[in-house]
């Protein structure tokens, strides 16, 4: 039967998220609930609790306990731990070819919440719906639906706090360098932005051997940041030519570079610090550039190439247990740019993530589930 949960409500429009007690819907045949032990913010988050018209629930970096399966639902039982990560129909041709993030179905799927019977996932005790299923979880909430498809078993003891932010931020920047980007040990790889995803892509090049890895960024502290985790060289990005000392340092130019800026200035600056054969990764959603983006023309357009960053072009059941070794044997130090905060304060974790006062805020539920008993529910 439906169930009573705790959810952060972004009402739209740019406002701050508020705490609700709203009504989840029982799982489809393909689904689970998951009680939500940490989810990460993500800056698409933030993108979208703006320009949303109407409330909705987001999250889409969330961790936890199942404890409920759809009918059909296979691989997962109650009690399992996971990490939950981006809706994908398992059906189309991009999925069954091992390119899940690129579902023909993947808009509807992660923005738009479609679910297979077309119900709402969440509702108000009134019946009024709430827009929920964000990228098939809305994990800011103390419980979600999650399909059987888009969770990742957690291994016992590995911390759920860290796990969340997996889903995303840092499957998209490590799987970017390489999955994407033909990153390569001892070839340059150059990175625009010190968030998390950025920093993530910076781990990632020191795992493949990259050299040199180059990080441009604004905030001082944040290449400080880059530097402990991979980066052998920063760069302020206040300095207009720091696309000459990328071309210096590497004797030519990058052959990798992954732009998490997404700006005009970040775009041209990222496409001219390449050499000729050099892989450009863009990662511009939800946001846009501030302009029609520039035709590289001449020999760029003919020497260079261009890539969208989706995901990292990961496969999440195969990546993840990845990435969580990799954080284990210390290469992928993801705890470094966690900070947490309690899911009652998610309206300041949202205000910190969007001022870049912190990297990457993870909410903590321990305090929503002291009363919980934690049931192992039936299949339903």
């Amino acid at each position: 039967m439906p169930r009573p949960i705790r959810a952060a409500v972004s009402p739209g429009l740019g406002k701050p998220p508020v705490i609700e007690d709203l009504i989840l819907a029982d799982p489809e045949p393909d689904e689970v609930v998951l009680r939500i032990e940490a989810a990460g913010i993500c800056h698409t988050d933030l993108e979208v609790a703006r320009w949303t018209p109407t409330p909705r629930v987001l999250g889409h970096e969330g961790a936890g306990v199942v404890v409920a399966t759809g009918s059909a639902v296979t691989g997962l039982s109650p009690g399992d731990r996971v990490v939950a990560t981006f809706g994908f129909c398992g059906e189309c041709p991009n999925c069954k070819g091992d390119q899940p993030a690129y579902c023909f179905d993947g808009p509807a799927l992660n923005f738009e919440g479609k679910r297979g019977t077309n119900t709402p996932a969440l509702t108000r005790p009134d019946g009024t719906a709430i827009e929920g299923a964000f990228f098939q979880q809305s994990s800011f909430a103390t419980h979600a639906l999650a399909t059987m498809r888009n969770c990742v078993k957690v291994p016992d003891g590995f911390p759920l706090p860290v796990a969340a932010p997996l889903g995303c931020g840092i499957q998209t920047g490590a799987g970017a360098v390489a999955n994407q980007l033909a990153a390569r040990k001892g070839r340059p790889l150059l990175v625009i932005g010190a968030g998390a995803v950025g920093l993530a892509a910076s781990m990632a090049g020191r795992s493949i051997g990259c050299d040199p890895i180059m990080c441009v960024e604004l905030d001082a502290s944040r290449r400080d940041m880059a530097t402990s985790v991979g980066a052998t060289h920063t760069l302020d990005g206040a300095n207009p030519d720091w696309p000459e000392q990328v071309l210096m340092l590497t004797h030519g130019g990058a052959t990798a570079a992954l732009d998490s800026a997404g700006t005009q200035a970040t775009f041209r600056g990222s496409l001219a610090a390449l050499h000729a054969g050099g892989r450009l990764g863009v990662l511009t959603l939800p946001g846009a550039f501030e302009d029609p983006i520039d035709h590289p023309g001449g020999m760029d357009f003919m020497t260079k190439t261009i890539v969208g960053v989706v995901e990292g072009d990961a496969v999440p059941k195969t990546f993840l247990p990845t990435l969580m070794k990799q954080h284990l044997a210390g290469d992928l130090p993801v705890d470094r740019l966690i900070t947490p905060y309690r899911f009652a304060d998610i309206a300041k974790a949202f205000e910190d993530a969007g001022n870049g006062s912190v990297i990457k805020p993870v909410l903590t539920f321990e305090d929503e589930h002291v009363a919980d008993e934690h049931p192992r529910d039936a299949r339903i």
